[in-house]
């Protein structure tokens, strides 16, 4: 019993800030979502070395922007093509090796543009061609990670857990091209190429520790018709299919950032063009430490529709204004509310997809995710240079506005998601709480341990 004098309760401030705070409930409850959340956050913080240096490297080599601006276009088809069959291999295959593998490989790819920069005469075209495979691996790796959340965090902890994968993400996108800056231009691009090779292996280890993860019995062999089945599942999901549609609308509709050096000229502050870069990961790093709340929503769709519409607007304001903090104010709305639908839309994903077609929808919500923005900067570049900059970046964000409201009109089912009551979700919690490990009984003696 305590002391009569003393509170028994926290303070109703403290009970409230500990609401907003993230659920932490995933990372006590599964080793292997540990492991793999901190593989993931150095992995990042390393990527971000590398997607920092290697244009850097290639302006320094060839001086044309053309050229830099080709890496996107040598990225994109592997993206495409692989991101689809390695769904199908992420679902036939152990997932756990599925992922040790790429990262080796992605691991050397890092080591040869290590070796390649400290050549004499560093060459251009092995940047291409590693640009390209390491496109290829990623496309192969991500859908067995997605795919591998679900096997080890319990249904009912998806919500926490997406946020929480959230924050990993978001705290990389913030400091990660910071840090990649100051090592590019003070260490140099060798030490950041050998500083990503580092976090490379130390991912390994990580990820090897986790436990295996087989594929699904009842998953096809990788082919065509795999892919096919998997494509057919999520044409008749129409909720599902709402989620790929509006993540597309939003990024290819309403994706500033091509324009962003243009509109800080515009806006004749050429000095916030960096803080304009860091507003829409800060405003999705902000939803993410504050994200204790979204463990307690249940109508994901309609929340999806509202934060992506949300972004729209908000892209719209930042267009429209000529204040440059407005601008930034704007940008960082936007960057919260681009992270809620990302939310959501991954809670959704995770708990209502059969194991065994897992893989291949991750396949296809990489392309949602993925293609939208590469499309985006095509969008807002081309309609800039038509109507000018800031018409661009307001009239997308309306046109995203506009997009969202028709889809929803479009696909009820996506408003109608309640996750308390979907038959999905509810078969799928069914499954896994039937193929849970029984708790063993705690050992009464020393003997019995």
């Amino acid at each position: 019993m305590p002391p009569a004098d003393l509170p028994t309760e926290p303070p109703t401030r403290l009970r409230a800030l500990r609401a907003l705070l993230p659920d932490l409930t995933p990372w006590h409850a599964s080793v292997d979502f540990r492991r793999l959340w901190i593989a993931g956050l150095i992995s990042n913080f390393g990527n971000f070395l590398t997607f920092v240096a290697l244009p850097v490297q290639i302006k320094e080599l060839t001086g044309s922007a053309a050229a830099v601006g080709a890496v996107g276009a040598v990225e994109l088809v592997p993206l495409i093509v692989f991101g689809l069959y390695g769904g199908a291999l992420a679902d036939a295959w152990d997932k756990r090796k599925l992922i040790v593998w790429t990262e080796v490989g992605l691991g050397m790819l890092c080591g040869a543009l290590l070796f390649n920069s400290l050549l004499p005469r560093p060459a251009v075209w092995p940047l291409y061609v590693i640009a390209a495979l390491t496109s290829t691996l990623g496309a192969i790796q991500r859908p067995a990670l997605d795919s591998l959340w679900p096997r080890i965090v319990a249904h009912e902890h998806m919500t926490a857990a997406s946020a929480l994968n959230s924050l990993r993400w978001t705290v990389g996108g913030v400091t990660g091209p910071a840090l990649a800056g100051v090592v590019v231009a003070f260490a140099g691009l060798p030490y950041a190429f050998a500083a990503d090779t580092v976090t490379f292996a130390i991912s390994v280890v990580l990820i090897f520790r986790i436990a295996a993860s087989p594929g699904a019995h009842e998953a096809q062999k990788p082919s065509l018709k795999a892919i096919a089945e998997g494509a057919r599942y999520a044409w008749s999901r129409k909720e599902l299919l709402g989620t790929y549609a509006i993540d597309l609308a939003a990024m290819f509709l309403a994706m500033p950032l091509a324009v962003l050096p243009f509109l800080a000229d515009d806006l004749h502050a050429p000095w916030a063009l960096g803080l304009m870069y860091s507003t829409v990961p800060a405003g999705a790093l902000l939803v993410s430490v504050t994200s204790g709340w979204t463990s307690r929503i249940q109508r994901h769709g309609r929340m999806v529709v509202l934060a992506a519409a949300l972004w729209g607007a908000a892209i719209a304001c930042a267009g429209a204004v000529g204040n440059v903090w407005l601008v930034l104010l704007f940008l960082t709305v936007a960057g919260g509310c681009d992270m809620v639908s990302g939310i959501f839309r991954g809670v959704m994903w995770n708990q209502t997809i059969p194991d065994e077609l897992r893989g291949r929808l991750a396949g296809i919500e990489l392309l949602s995710y993925s293609v939208g923005p590469q499309l985006g900067q095509v969008r807002s570049g081309g309609m800039a240079a038509l109507t000018g900059v800031r018409t661009s970046v307001w009239a997308g964000g309306l046109m995203c506005v506009g997009a969202v409201g028709l889809l929803a009109v479009g696909l009820p089912k996506l408003m109608s998601y309640d996750a308390r009551t979907d038959e999905h979700a509810l078969r799928l919690k069914e499954q896994r709480a039937a193929t849970a490990p029984t708790t063993p009984t705690a050992p009464t003696s020393p003997a019995d341990a």
